[in-house]
């Protein structure tokens, strides 16, 4: 492949340990070995992109970095079994964005087993749409699912509900048919919330238990638990017999601290979910079910595009917990 030049966000080390971030031009060149390279069209904004483009070490390792754990676009050079040079394509986990070049540039160059033919029924800015947010989202409705809570079982309660996965999980659940409870702690998400398909909303506040209380009452068949923390903990004790919970986030804390009363008492079941590192099989299962059958109506709605020049004050306000559903990267 011809040396090409593409824009970019690179994040580099200042002085006192401080991180700048610049919009600049890079070359195929400097991209990290792989054997697909892909013209990104479009990408989106992760927690896990927010601590990258901050210099969070425990995200990423080495500076100048490019980060953008998502990317849709197209197959300039490499093949695989399912894809060919041209073909509509996407990456979202493994090691993109994290001590990779990602998707906040025009290109990158991967291995080919990272790589995903984008399924019928959706396009390349809808993928971007759920991301790894929405991805995250399907594996755990995909585990309340496969542990055998059907619509007619009873409540399922989403946390960090105004986040990208939260508010992704609110919206695939109600698609299928469940009964969605919300909670969050902005009180002005509250229609966002309902219009994504939530019956009930709950003030985070008033979920919360920090009561030495080892149950509660077993309100939830299920849980998509995002944040962590005493949400976790509370989500266990409020969770029913048989019930299950899924766990994917850590932004309130990365600790747990609660009994074994919810599993050996009530049998509560609890997932974690990883989706970085998901088995390519599983993988493109739960991306055509995010493209068919579990695709919200509200999709749209959920997501905010802006171009790459003006992703830099959307990161700030994604660590400060201040945005709401998805955020779209341009890079056309």
């Amino acid at each position: 492949m011809e040396t090409k030049r593409f824009k970019a966000m690179v994040v580099t080390e200042g002085p006192s340990n401080s991180f700048i971030r610049r919009i600049t031009r890079r070359s195929t060149e400097d991209l990290p070995p792989g054997d697909a390279v892909i013209e990104v069209i479009y990408s989106s904004l992760n927690y896990k992109d927010a601590l990258s483009a901050s210099g969070n070490r425990g995200v990423t390792r080495a500076y100048p970095h490019t980060p953008g754990i998502d990317a849709a676009g197209i197959l300039v050079e490499g093949e695989g079994s399912d894809f060919t040079i041209g073909d509509e394509v996407l990456v979202t986990g493994y090691d993109l964005g994290m001590n990779t070049s990602g998707g906040f540039g025009q290109m990158i160059r991967i291995p080919h087993e990272w790589v995903v033919r984008l399924p019928e029924g959706i396009s390349l800015k809808e993928s971007m749409m759920f991301g790894t947010a929405g991805f995250t989202a399907g594996l755990s409705v995909e585990k309340l699912v496969g542990h055998g809570i059907s619509p007619a079982d009873g409540e399922i309660l989403v946390t960090g509900a105004s986040g990208g996965v939260g508010s992704l999980a609110v919206s695939i659940l109600s698609k299928i048919g469940y009964h969605v409870s919300a909670v969050t702690g902005k009180a002005d998400d509250a229609g966002f919330l309902i219009r994504c398909g939530a019956k009930e909303i709950i003030p985070r506040e008033r979920f919360r238990d920090n009561s030495p209380k080892p149950l509660l009452k077993g309100r939830f068949i299920g849980v998509v638990e995002t944040v962590g923390g005493d949400f976790l903990a509370t989500a266990l004790k409020s969770t029913g017999y048989h019930g299950a919970v899924t766990c994917c986030g850590n932004v309130a804390s990365p600790e747990l601290h609660t009994t074994v009363f919810p599993f050996i008492l009530r049998g509560v079941t609890l997932y974690g979910i990883d989706s970085a590192n998901c088995p390519m099989s599983k993988r493109k299962q739960i991306w055509k079910n995010l493209a068919g059958k579990w695709k919200p109506d509200c999709l749209e709605s959920l997501a905010d595009e802006v171009p790459l020049e003006d992703l830099d004050s959307r990161i700030g306000l994604m660590l400060e917990g201040k945005l709401k559903g998805r955020t779209i990267v341009s890079l056309r």
